[in-house]
């Protein structure tokens, strides 16, 4: 393979650079320079965990890269890790349009409402006012649609279309073509039967692919197999007559699992553990975004749409009982810590860096009647892989400064990722027509970048493959 001459082919095009995701899996932010007063960002996502050291991240008042060439924002999808630093963008003068497509332009204001609550100020009117300009600068764009962001008649038209990515509602990966060359920006892909959303396809073609890799050394088990998985741990946990502790993200996750549970206890109909058994979504974000799901219900898979016309109500059915106020979810807690109760509570957030799960698992992880299920990737650094790891061995976390003895019960089921695994990520790769001769590797431990990597390599020997640095 003659890398130079890869190297040279990629040099004289349009210039990817990155301001996040490539020391992990947080933080998503890259630049398309098209030329030296044109360029693109894909992504503004805050960092989260070990990741934040030495970053602009969530609580940083600052954009720590130029901005005034910047044209556009294309946002590949409203999870945190990729919209969070949009507030600080806007902080800093940012006043271009931010494209996204209709789904996330509906999520969006949401996601970025408790960011600003969060890091910025709470006060009304300044949330208010930040949300304004942000919304005035959101462009919806319809999937599989070819949106020009310069003029045909100059001879060097930049545009670019989106696709679904299966990641989430409203995720999608994006296509930008410009000097006759395209590039591919996965964004978060997902994985095939995922609950409630229609599988990622592959793209045409891409000449240069700029691709995630958070499972890129790991496949997942298949959607049977994870649902039986979860059916199994959660009869086990109950036998300790205590709550099982689900963090989940508030977009996707959540939704995905409470799809799952409601299919779980429709197929329990003679067992009476599922039957009576009630499930808490502990949340008030997690609560919004399961409500704009249900009504954009027209963006769900096949199989979601049979079952609403069933009557079934995969998001919305008897045993779910949803906290909005706070002292509601303190007594909650309370009564779960003295009496102990079989229950299940899904509450944000996934990593367990935040959010109410932080209050149940500072009353309830001491607890042994209490199971901690993991179903989401763990980022180095954060409370969730903290307890992932050394809850196990009878150890302890480190929760808002206070040390906290795990004798919870512990689980890990890898199969409810949202992202696309190896072989996923493989095929993804494999199933163009066009295949890329340059690939940038993002969105990653170093152990998934690796052999990711490795895998592209003997796909395709003339391909220049590179892990992405900053």
């Amino acid at each position: 393979m003659n890398i130079s001459k890869n190297i040279s082919a990629v040099v004289s095009l349009p210039v990817i650079s990155h301001h996040g995701a490539v020391d992990g899996v947080t933080g998503s932010c890259h630049r398309l320079t098209i030329k030296p007063n044109f360029s693109l960002l894909i992504d503004c996502g805050s960092f989260q965990g070990a990741e934040t050291s030495g970053k602009a991240d969530a609580n940083s008042p600052h954009i720590d890269f130029e901005i005034d060439s910047v044209a556009a924002l294309i946002v590949t999808h409203c999870h945190i890790d990729h919209v969070g630093r949009i507030p600080w963008l806007v902080a800093a003068g940012f006043r271009k349009p931010i494209y996204c497509t209709p789904a996330t332009a509906h999520l969006l204001p949401l996601v970025l409402e408790d960011a600003i609550k969060l890091g910025i100020t709470k006060d009304k009117r300044l949330v208010e006012s930040f949300l304004k300009v942000i919304k005035s600068l959101i462009v919806p764009v319809e999937y599989k649609t070819w949106f020009s962001l310069t003029p045909s008649s100059n001879g060097e038209r930049v545009k670019f279309k989106f696709q679904p990515a299966g990641h989430i509602l409203g995720s999608a990966y994006v296509e930008i073509d410009c000097h006759k060359h395209r590039f591919v920006f996965s964004g978060d892909l997902g994985a095939p039967y995922t609950p409630l959303l229609p599988s990622p396809k592959a793209p045409y073609k891409a000449d240069t692919l700029v691709i995630e890799s958070t499972y890129g050394d790991k496949n997942h088990i298949g959607r049977k197999q994870r649902r039986a998985q979860l059916k199994s741990v959660v009869e086990r946990c109950l036998e300790n007559n205590g709550a099982v502790l689900i963090p989940a993200f508030s977009i996707g996750r959540t939704q995905e699992l409470l799809y799952e549970i409601e299919d779980i206890i429709y197929r329990s109909a003679n067992n009476s553990t599922w039957q009576d058994l009630t499930i808490i979504l502990d949340s008030p974000m997690a609560a919004d975004f399961t409500a704009h799901y249900k009504k954009l219900s027209a963006l769900w898979d096949k199989e979601a749409k049979r079952k609403l016309k069933q009557g079934r109500h995969p998001l919305d059915f008897d045993n779910l009982y949803t906290i909005d106020d706070h002292q509601q979810h303190l007594d909650a807690i309370e009564y779960i810590r003295r009496n102990g109760s079989p229950c299940i509570v899904i509450a944000a957030s996934g990593m367990c860096s935040g959010g109410r799960i932080m209050n149940y698992l500072q009353a309830l992880l001491p607890d042994s009647r209490t199971d901690v299920v993991f179903v989401g990737y763990q980022a180095k650094g954060t409370p969730g892989r903290d307890i992932q790891k050394y809850g196990p061995r009878g150890g302890y976390v480190v929760l808002d400064g206070q040390r906290v003895d795990i004798k919870a019960g512990v689980f890990t089921l890898s199969g409810y990722s949202a992202h696309a695994d190896q072989s996923d990520l493989i095929n993804f790769v494999k199933r163009m027509r066009h295949k890329p001769g340059h690939i940038k590797i993002v969105h990653g431990d170093d152990e998934a970048k690796v052999a990711l990597q490795a895998k592209y390599q003997a796909l395709l020997p003339e391909c220049f493959v590179e892990i992405a640095r900053s």
